[in-house]
């Protein structure tokens, strides 16, 4: 879930600007008034050279003050409030940056502009009459923090705006119906100067529940452009500027959380059509609505169509997490009308690898049993390719540890994919939330924009870390000899002691690996943070 849980997609945009603004004001008071603005408190510290080996490097010397801090005492209790104090800093940068406040309203305003005009051009995305809902998904518009990163847009000036569109990717929005005839609202991306018959790997990503929209992803797809990938970042049915509800009232979003994994293998089959083999919804969803829709991907030439990676936040791990088991033993078969097996290679689950050992997500959730998963309603999970887990620390709605929580809680997903003979890693962000992987304004999270004087977000803390990991171990699984970071993933994933390693890792839940390197060395530990 990207959003507050228990957020109604029936909730006026009013009342849902209210809602977010007194929860972002209690969390931040919470984190200042508990744990002192400066988030001071004992903190990790060290790094090491990335070695080219594709081997950990060796245990650097981190601080483990509060790793070891006993429990109860004053020490143990300093250790939380600097570390709880870390989930409100990127609610400090954000009203603190003249320049963030500026751009992040301006473009909310333009989000709202692009909204209207297309409802004008076609009516039928608003009009009841026609067979749509008109209590359409709560960020249908991408104002206010629907918005994600305000830089991330062809309008910002920064690294990530102009510059981007104009000189780094080609980027294509499409439309298209899935099995139930809704309409489904996405965007292609591909790298500028890419062709057909270039046999790049590809991505497609899925958004979290409850209203979270693409925008809020397109950190993941920006930075898998910049490194050789086609992607694709679409709205499920119920969320952003996909439809509320089917033709005949078939429901979106939480309301119906098949459509995290059926709705992702419409999508799979979408991103995989070609003009010779046109998406079939398209075909017999014909004349729904009066929207032009996109007959296939139009970069799917580029693509090597037997390197394609899968990566979903929230409800969308648990989506992920289902759609790779499709077609193994003991799992059903695979379900899409474009291939006749499962074409997912590897698959990246940010705050949401779904199996049925423990009935839920990864989410660590906090003080909050059960993670954010669907529960029994998902489909047998069976593991079948390799998953990198990456969760948040703190869960959905942030509060401090009062003691100690269960350390291997988070690698209980972990455990089931070894027991499956499948490669995983599965790590948690220490002072970390569930709004690390979708970058929503004014929501709880760590650093993600801390200076935005430049014309562009970079830096921070788990953001940062989970660009590093979801990349690498892309590159790890789906790149060839010659190809840019097919050489350097294995050490990427293994350095533990650089800026995105054990310095970041929660010394609450245990962080966990079991994969080969290419060279077939065993990389084999149960606990990073402490050494491997």
């Amino acid at each position: 879930m990207a959003y507050l849980a228990g957020v109604s997609s029936k909730v006026s945009a009013h009342t849902f600007g209210r809602a977010v603004s007194t929860a972002s004001f209690t969390l931040a008071m919470l984190a200042l008034a508990g744990c002192g603005a400066d988030a001071t408190g004992p903190q990790p510290n060290g790094t090491a050279t990335v070695q080219g080996s594709g081997t950990a490097t060796a245990p650097a010397q981190i601080d483990m003050t509060c790793d070891n801090a006993p429990y109860p005492s004053q020490e143990w209790i300093a250790c939380e409030q600097a570390n709880f104090a870390r989930t409100g800093d990127a609610l400090r940068e954000q009203v603190s940056s003249p320049a963030f406040t500026q751009r992040f309203q301006t473009q909310s305003a333009a989000n709202i502009q692009s909204y209207m005009a297309r409802a004008q051009k076609d009516n039928s995305w608003l009009s009841p009459q026609s067979g749509n809902t008109s209590n359409t998904p709560l960020c249908a518009t991408w104002a206010q923090p629907c918005a994600g990163d305000p830089f991330a847009y062809p309008e910002a000036e920064g690294k990530d705006g102009k510059p981007f569109y104009t000189n780094e990717a080609e980027v294509t929005p499409v439309v298209f119906y899935d099995r139930e005839c809704a309409r489904i609202s996405g965007r292609v991306w591909a790298p500028k100067g890419s062709k057909a018959g270039d046999g790049l790997p590809n991505i497609v990503i899925q958004n979290g529940s409850v209203q979270a929209p693409e925008t809020l992803y397109w950190w993941a797809a920006q930075m898998l452009v910049r490194n050789s990938y086609v992607v694709m970042t679409f709205d499920p049915r119920g969320q952003g500027r996909s439809d509320q509800q089917t033709p005949t009232g078939q429901q979106g979003s939480n309301a119906n959380p098949v459509v995290f994994w059926n709705g992702l293998v419409d999508a799979i089959d979408f991103f995989r059509s070609t003009p010779s083999k046109p998406y079939p919804h398209n075909v017999t969803c014909k004349d729904t609505y009066p929207t032009q829709t996109t007959a296939s991907n139009p970069f799917v030439e580029r693509t090597d169509k037997k390197r394609l990676g899968i990566a979903g936040h929230s409800l969308g791990g648990t989506g992920v997490s289902v759609v790779q088991s499709y077609g193994a033993q003991g799992a059903e078969a695979w379900p899409g009308k474009i291939d006749s097996a499962n074409p997912v290679k590897v698959v990246v689950a940010w705050d949401g690898i779904f199996t049925a050992a423990n009935g839920s997500t990864g989410n660590a959730g906090g003080n909050t049993p059960g993670g954010t998963g669907s529960g029994g309603s998902a489909p047998a999970v069976v593991p079948r390719v390799p998953i990198l887990g990456i969760n948040g620390e703190y869960g959905l709605a942030p509060t401090p540890f009062t003691q100690p929580p269960d350390p291997k809680k988070t690698t209980t997903n972990f455990r089931e994919w070894v027991k499956g003979g499948q490669p995983v890693i599965e790590m948690t962000i220490a002072g970390s939330t569930h709004y690390e992987f979708s970058l929503l304004p004014d929501f709880p999270a760590s650093s993600w924009c801390p200076n935005a004087d430049s014309g562009h977000c970079s830096g921070g803390w788990g953001n940062e870390f989970t660009k590093h990991y979801t990349l690498a171990w892309f590159d790890r699984w789906l790149k060839k000899s010659g190809e840019k970071g097919f050489d350097s993933a294995d050490a990427r994933l293994l350095d533990d002691n650089g800026a995105n390693g054990r310095v970041k890792m929660s010394f609450r839940y245990h962080s966990a690996r079991n994969f080969p390197t290419r060279s077939g060395s065993a990389q084999v530990c149960d606990d990073i943070r402490k050494g491997c």
